[in-house]
Parts: C-alpha cells; sequence; structure tokens
C-alpha cells in the first residue's frame, strides 16, 4: 500500500439531483412557485439538447443524464425543462464543501458537478463514529432537500465508486474488506470514458473484479493505462492526491520544519509549540477555541488532519495540548511531515477570570469532558436539560455536559426520580379506586407493599400539541415507599369516572432509590 494511502477514510458524498435540487431552493428562497411537471435542465451541444440533470420524478421515468432532450420530452411530454447554470451550480457546491468543512472535518474536496469527498480519519471519533458521522450529514441534507448516496471506503476512488454504483444508499467499508466490497461493481465505476467501460464489458470484464483477475503482464495491454491508473487508486496500490478546500481565514498558527520529522516525539513538540501560538492569538482576542483542526503536510504532498472539540472555550495550552496528543497516535508520517498548520475553527468570547477553588474545579470538570468526548465521541456524553413539558418522558431534552441547561427549571416542590422508565412499565396493583394509592402492587415478577404513600399528582395530556388522543390523558401520581426503604413512582391512567381518560391501569415510571 502506498504511504499516502494508509489510514484514509475517504467519505464520498453524491447528490444524485444536486442540480434540480438546487434550481428547486432557488425558486423556493425567490416565492416562485415549484412546478407540477417532473424537472429537468438541459445543456447546448452543436445543434441539439442533451439532458443535463434530472429530478427524482424524471428519473422514475426514465429519463436519463446524457439523452437527447428531444428523445425525453417524445417519451414524456409533460415536461419541466431548466437552463443549465454551470457557474451557479458551481457556486453552490462550494458553499456546501464549506459548511462541511466547518461541521465534519478539517479536509474536504470538492467532487464536481454533484460530490464531495471527506477525510473522515481524524474527525468522526466526535460524532461517535463513522456510521453517526454519516447518520448526522445525511439527517441535516435532508432536511434541507437535498438527496443523498454516499461510500466510505479506504481510497477515494472506491468510496466514489461505492456511492455512486453501490447497491445501497450508504456504505461503510472496513480496511480489510476493500477488495470485497468493490470487486462486483461495474467497470464504469471507476470513473473512465463511457466508451471504454462498453468496449471492456464485450470483452468480458464487466466488473472490478474481472479486471483485478487480468494477470499484470497483460493489464497494461488491455486496459489502458488511464484504466490501469484508476484501478490502482481503488485497490489502494496509488497514492491519490486529492485538492482540498482552503477554510476561511481563522485564528491560526503555522510551523515548517527545517527537516521532515516522523518521531512522535517530534510531532508531540510540534503540537506544543502550534498550541503556545494559539494561546497567544486567542488571548490577544479575547477569545478561547470551541474546536481546533489540525493538518499535516507530508513530504508527498498528502494532508493527514485531526479535529478536536472542548466543551466549553479554553485558550489553557496544557489542556488544548493534551486533546490533540490523545489523537495524534492516528496520524501516519508517511516519509515524514514538512510543516503544520493549527487552526480554531470554532471560538467564543473568553474573558479573564479569577482564579481560585471554585474555578478549578470548573476546569478539572470541562477537561475530563473533553478527554472522554475526545475518546467516545462527543454525543456519547450529554445531560439532562429542564423542557417545558409536564408529561415527564418529554420533560427532558439532551444538551452537551458543559451546557448552561436552558432557562428553565424543573419545581422544587414537585419531586422527580433520578431514574425515568421511557416507556413506563405497566404493574399490577391493588388499591382503593378513584383516589387512593396502592397499598400492594407485582413488578418484574416480585411483590412489594406500600408502607407510605404521597399524591395524587394528576397530570393532564397537552391537547396544543395536537397528538392524537392525548388531550384527553389523565395520570395520577403517587410516590410510594414499600418496607424496604425503597420508593417508586407509580401512576394510574384515567381519572377513575371518565374511560376516556384511560385504561385504569398501574405503571411504574421511576425509581428515587432505597
Amino acid at each position: 500500500m502506498a504511504s499516502g494511502q494508509m489510514g484514509h477514510r475517504r467519505l464520498a458524498l453524491w447528490f444524485p439531483t444536486w442540480r434540480t435540487d438546487r434550481l428547486k431552493r432557488a425558486w423556493k428562497a425567490a416565492g416562485v412557485p415549484l412546478p407540477a411537471e417532473p424537472l429537468l435542465i438541459a445543456k447546448p451541444a452543436g445543434n441539439r439538447q442533451l439532458v443535463a440533470a434530472v429530478s427524482a420524478e424524471a428519473a422514475a421515468l426514465g429519463i436519463r443524464v446524457g439523452e437527447p432532450l428531444a428523445a425525453a420530452r417524445a417519451r414524456v411530454p409533460a415536461l419541466h425543462v431548466a437552463d443549465l447554470d454551470e457557474a451557479a451550480d458551481a457556486a453552490a457546491l462550494e458553499r456546501l464543501g464549506q459548511w462541511a468543512l466547518r461541521r465534519y472535518t478539517p479536509l474536504v474536496a470538492l467532487d464536481p458537478p454533484d460530490g464531495l469527498m471527506l477525510e473522515a480519519h481524524g474527525a468522526s471519533h466526535l460524532w461517535g463514529g463513522e456510521a453517526r458521522m454519516l447518520a448526522d450529514i445525511d439527517k441535516r441534507l435532508k432536511a434541507a432537500g437535498i438527496s443523498l448516496r454516499a461510500g466510505l471506503a479506504p481510497t477515494a476512488t472506491a468510496a466514489r465508486a461505492l456511492a455512486r454504483h453501490g447497491g445501497e444508499p450508504f456504505t461503510i467499508v472496513p480496511p480489510a474488506g476493500l477488495p470485497q466490497a468493490i470487486a462486483g461493481l461495474p467497470v464504469a465505476a471507476l470513473g473512465i470514458d463511457a466508451e471504454e467501460a462498453a468496449a471492456l464489458t464485450r470483452l468480458g470484464l464487466a466488473t472490478l473484479g474481472d479486471l483485478e483477475a487480468v494477470p499484470r503482464a497483460a493489464a497494461g495491454r488491455r486496459l489502458g493505462l488511464e484504466t490501469l491508473r484508476r484501478l490502482d487508486a481503488a485497490f489502494a496500490r496509488l497514492s491519490e492526491p486529492m485538492e482540498w478546500l482552503e477554510p476561511p481565514k481563522r485564528l491560526f498558527a503555522t510551523f515548517d520544519f527545517p527537516e521532515p520529522i516522523i518521531s512522535a516525539e517530534a510531532i508531540a513538540d510540534a503540537i506544543r509549540r502550534l498550541v503556545d501560538a494559539l494561546v497567544q492569538s486567542l488571548a490577544a482576542s479575547g477569545l478561547g477555541a470551541r474546536r481546533l483542526d489540525l493538518r499535516f503536510r507530508r513530504l508527498d504532498g498528502s494532508m493527514a488532519a485531526l479535529r478536536a472539540g472542548t466543551a466549553a472555550p479554553s485558550r489553557d495550552a496544557r489542556h488544548l495540548s493534551r486533546l490533540l496528543m490523545l489523537l495524534v497516535e492516528g496520524v501516519d508520517p508517511g516519509f515524514g511531515i514538512e510543516a503544520a498548520r493549527l487552526s480554531a475553527v470554532l471560538v467564543a468570547p473568553l474573558a479573564p477570570e479569577q482564579t481560585g477553588d471554585a474555578s478549578r474545579a470548573a476546569h478539572a470538570f470541562e477537561a475530563a469532558v473533553d478527554r472522554l468526548s475526545t475518546r467516545l465521541g462527543e454525543e456519547a456524553l450529554w445531560q439532562a436539560a429542564p423542557t417545558r413539558s409536564a408529561i415527564p418522558e418529554r420533560s427532558f431534552a439532551r444538551e452537551a455536559p458543559a451546557g448552561s441547561g436552558g432557562d428553565f427549571a424543573w419545581p422544587a416542590r414537585l419531586p422527580r426520580p433520578l431514574q425515568l422508565f421511557d416507556p413506563p412499565e405497566p404493574v399490577d396493583a391493588i388499591a382503593m379506586l378513584p383516589d387512593r394509592p396502592p397499598v400492594l402492587f407485582l413488578w418484574r415478577g416480585r411483590r412489594h407493599r406500600v408502607r407510605g404513600a404521597d399524591g395524587p399528582e394528576r397530570i393532564e395530556g397537552e391537547w396544543w400539541r395536537g397528538d392524537a388522543g392525548e388531550g384527553g390523558l389523565v395520570r395520577d401520581y403517587f410516590i410510594v415507599e414499600d418496607g424496604t426503604g425503597a420508593r417508586f413512582w407509580l401512576f394510574r391512567e384515567g381519572d377513575g369516572e371518565d374511560p376516556a381518560t384511560g385504561d385504569m391501569r398501574w405503571y411504574l415510571h421511576g425509581l428515587f432509590g432505597a
């Protein structure tokens, strides 16, 4: 494997209907009604027009990119045809690339006209892994009206092939599974000329596995140099240079090494120098770092990058250095690193503060959160923040461990259990209706005789949410204690008079502990 390929986790994002999606978003922003007919975009080609892009609706009708517009209209007369605007499409793709650069990874490359290439290695840990990172990308693009297919593999050519020709919308390939994952893809997945792909297929070389099986001595004659080069790139035998997007100018520190460095000690020393320089710039600006990107340029021109995040703004050089040190073991120096750049891609105001025990305790907590987030992923750590809902299972939301907790607090006069079950667990109970606590209940096969109780606290459904059936919901909650001192939060569904308010069954919703 070529040194430039080592450690890569390339994520190819393909937007099959990018151009039509972009046009629909522009029309919507301008208040222009969207056409009822399937949408396609045409471009001039000599004295005729060709289909340059199709919407999902047009593709479902069998219209394909590259076919003559006249042929498409002959089959489907009711079409809405727009003109191709390559400059607007390219500008929109670059904006999307800069968004991905800010949010997901320090290394993003454009894959025009309708794709992006991301380096997931060194950044996916902040999302709790590659699958969660991809799920977040899909969720946000879907909310913006952008369709997505994706492939994640050790090489860019393989990732792109999987995104555009794989059988699944999203494919994640482990490093050891690369040959098996791409062997069945068609030869066109290499991105070669359509006529050449057709010629190879006629020769019986229909898949990448077929091409890979050609003896190496004959491969150059039978496949052609460009096809052979792309095949080697797909199977990680050839380094793939990428033209990475440059981030907007932010606070940063750079270091060009007199001699290429390769040892862990030299890399660690470089990190400390970069952090010290960046912290000085942050202090001069009254800012603290929330997200750091560290880029290394290798001797062969390839890049390695990693990203670290903090729970709260920080310019503590020792703490920031330790966060980056936790990640740097995943950096492959190749034949040597010749330059490094550390950028604060996300910052927040941070005023000077009085030192003392309270300050040290707060910083210790934030530092522990940052170290755990770096190792486990940001989404693995969270705290419960109160929300404005009376329904217990909706009365909190997840937020970052060092978050503010919002502007709402639970009423102190209404005690809530430390452990809440969602959904509530049904129990068999004996009680005097309609407003008495149970005297005995059976939960998970064990009997609990009630020694004391407090309640009821009535909670009614939030009718304004519009959820079917919730308007009439009634729950009567009781805090009960059994003979061992354990305390439980039970409720009966229904008010005991109107059957529409509930079926009078009992549920255990939480535990207060002994």
